[in-house]
C-alpha cells in the first residue's frame, strides 16, 4: 500500500511530489507504527511468561537511564582536568601543539594584508605522540590582534601549566567543552563537516567582523586538528568566552526563540551545579537596557539575516546576567572615563595609521586619531555629567577642517559605546544588571536532513514552535523574541 501511494505521487502528472510528501510521511509513520503495533501483540501472545521477562527488561532500561540521568545531574558544572580524567592526555597534548602553534606565530608574524592562500593554509607541527595541524593560522592571528589579544596573552593562557575544565551541560551536542584555567578562552571539538562549513565561510564571516565591529557573533580565534597514531583524528575550535569574566553570573540561558523541548530543571537552591536555562526558563522576565534597546534589536538582526545568508539555523543567543554593584550603578561619568571608552569603541584598522584587517575593537590606540560617536553615544554624553562641547573628538563639534565624513559610516557599522571591561563586545550595562549577550552554534545547515527533520517535528508538534525551521523563519523568530523579552 504504501508503494503504491508514493508510485501514484510520482505518477502524477499534474501534482508535483513535493506537495504530496507530507501526506506520505504521515503515511509512511502510521505504516510503519502499526506494524510496531503488531509485532508487540505477537509477542504478547506468547504467554504470560514472556510478558513478565519483558516488563522486567523495560523496568530495568528504565531505572538504568533515570540513573543515567541522575549521575549526568550530579556532574553537571565544571571539573578540573587532573591526572585521573580521561581528558588529561588530549588536554595535554592541546596544550603543547597550542604552545609551538603561537610560538611559531609570534615568531613569524603575519602580514597586515591576507592573501586567498593565508584562508586555506594548513600548517602542521609533528610532536613526540601527535602531530597537530593549524588552520588559517595568519586570518586568526590577525582577527586575535583586532581583538586585543596579544600573542603572548593567548600563549599564555593557552599553555598555562593550569590544568583546563571540562565543561558538562544539559546540552545535547555530542561535543566536548572544554575552558583554559582563566576562562577566557573555549576549546570545543567539532565535527569534520562544522570545520569545513567554517573554513569555507571563514573570508565572509571575517568581512562581517570588519564590517560591523560590534557584532555579537561568537569570535573564533583558531581551528586545529591533533592527530593520533591509531586513533580518530580529532578537530577542535578556541573561541572568546561569551561569559568572562563569570565571576558573579546568577543565571545563563540559551535562547533559540521557540518552546519545544526548551525547559530545564533549574539547581537546587544553593547548589554549585551550572545548569544552562532555556527559553521557557526565562519567560517573565526582561531584558532591561533602557537607551542601549535600540543598538541590540539591530546588532540581533544584522548578525541573524547575516546566519540567514548562511543557510544556517538552530544557532543561539547566550544571555547571562548579574546586578550591578552599586558604585557601578551610580558611578559618575568622568571625562577620562568617557575617552576611554571612545577609544575602545573605535576601530583602530579604520585608520590608516592602523591599516589591516583590525576590525574588531581591543586594545586602545596611543595616538590621537579621530574618534567617531554614533548619535546615541553624543545623547548619552549629553545627559552626562561632562558636555560634549570639551569633547573635541566628538565629529558633531568638531572644527570646519575636521573630517566628518566617515561619521554615516560609523552609523551604519552599529557601534555603541563600550564598557572599559574585560570582554567589552559580549558585555550590556543596564540600570541595574550587567548582561552578557553571544551568538553562537553557527554550523547547523539547514539541509535535506533538517527539512525531513522539519516535516516530522510538524507532525509531532502541531501548533509549536520548534528549532528546526527554516533560516528565514528562524531569523525572524529570534529577532521576534529580543524584541518582546526588552525594554
Amino acid at each position: 500500500m504504501l508503494l503504491d501511494l508514493m508510485s501514484n505521487a510520482r505518477g502524477n502528472a499534474t501534482v508535483p511530489f513535493y506537495h504530496t510528501f507530507p501526506v506520505v510521511w504521515f503515511v509512511a509513520t502510521v505504516y510503519f507504527y502499526s506494524t510496531s503495533v503488531q509485532r508487540m501483540e505477537m509477542s504478547a501472545a506468547d504467554g504470560g511468561l514472556g510478558r513478565s521477562a519483558h516488563r522486567q527488561r523495560s523496568g530495568t532500561v528504565k531505572r538504568k537511564r533515570w540513573g543515567g540521568l541522575r549521575q549526568q545531574w550530579k556532574l553537571l558544572g565544571l571539573f578540573e582536568i587532573d591526572e585521573q580524567h580521561k581528558f588529561y592526555s588530549l588536554t595535554c597534548m592541546m596544550k603543547e601543539g597550542l604552545a609551538a602553534a603561537s610560538q611559531s606565530t609570534i615568531d613569524n608574524a603575519p602580514r597586515n594584508e591576507l592573501s586567498d592562500e593565508d584562508y586555506r593554509l594548513e600548517v602542521t607541527q609533528i610532536h613526540k605522540d601527535f602531530t597537530m595541524e593549524t588552520f588559517a593560522g595568519p586570518v586568526f592571528s590577525l582577527l586575535r590582534g583586532a581583538l586585543g589579544v596579544s600573542e603572548q596573552e593567548y600563549q599564555q593562557s593557552l599553555s598555562s601549566s593550569s590544568c583546563y575544565l571540562q565543561f558538562i551541560s544539559n546540552s545535547k551536542s555530542k561535543a566536548d567543552f572544554f575552558l583554559t584555567n582563566d576562562k577566557s578562552l573555549f576549546l570545543k571539538t567539532q565535527n569534520k563537516r562544522e570545520i569545513k562549513f567554517l573554513l569555507s565561510n571563514l573570508k565572509i564571516y571575517v568581512e562581517h567582523l570588519k564590517r560591523f565591529p560590534h557584532s555579537l557573533l561568537v569570535k573564533f580565534l583558531g581551528v586545529h586538528r591533533i592527530n593520533i597514531p591509531h586513533r580518530q583524528k580529532k578537530y577542535f575550535i578556541v573561541m572568546q568566552s561569551v561569559f568572562y569574566p563569570d565571576d558573579r553570573l546568577n543565571a545563563r540561558y540559551d535562547i533559540k526563540g521557540c518552546e519545544v523541548s526548551r525547559w530545564t530543571e533549574p539547581a537546587p537552591e544553593g547548589s554549585h551545579i551550572i545548569v544552562v536555562l532555556k527559553d521557557l526558563n526565562f519567560e517573565g522576565q526582561y531584558i532591561s537596557l533602557e537607551r542601549q534597546r535600540a543598538w541590540l534589536l539591530q546588532q540581533v538582526e544584522i548578525d541573524t539575516h547575516f546566519l540567514r545568508r548562511l543557510n544556517v539555523l538552530d544557532y543561539s543567543l547566550l544571555l547571562a546576567h548579574q546586578p550591578l554593584h552599586h558604585d557601578e550603578r551610580h558611578q559618575s561619568l568622568s571625562f577620562a572615563s568617557l575617552i576611554m571608552r571612545a577609544k575602545k569603541s573605535v576601530n583602530p584598522g579604520s585608520s590608516p595609521i592602523h591599516p589591516g584587517i583590525s576590525a574588531v575593537p581591543g586594545e586602545v590606540p596611543e595616538d590621537g586619531s579621530t574618534l567617531l560617536l554614533s548619535e546615541t553615544d553624543v545623547n548619552y554624553f549629553r545627559q552626562s555629567q561632562v558636555g560634549v562641547a570639551s569633547l573635541q573628538t566628538c565629529p558633531e563639534h568638531a572644527g570646519p577642517g575636521s573630517d566628518t565624513a566617515e561619521l554615516p559610516d560609523f552609523k551604519a557599522q552599529n557601534r555603541r559605546l563600550l564598557p572599559n571591561l574585560k570582554n567589552p563586545l559580549h558585555v550590556i550595562d543596564g540600570p541595574e544588571q550587567r548582561y552578557f549577550i553571544g551568538i553562537i552554534d553557527i554550523f547547523t545547515v539547514y539541509s535535506f536532513r533538517k527539512r525531513l527533520e522539519h516535516w516530522w517535528k510538524r507532525l509531532r508538534h502541531p501548533g509549536r514552535s520548534f528549532s528546526t525551521v527554516s533560516p528565514q523563519a528562524y531569523c525572524v523568530r529570534l529577532c521576534h523574541w529580543v524584541q518582546d523579552h526588552t525594554k
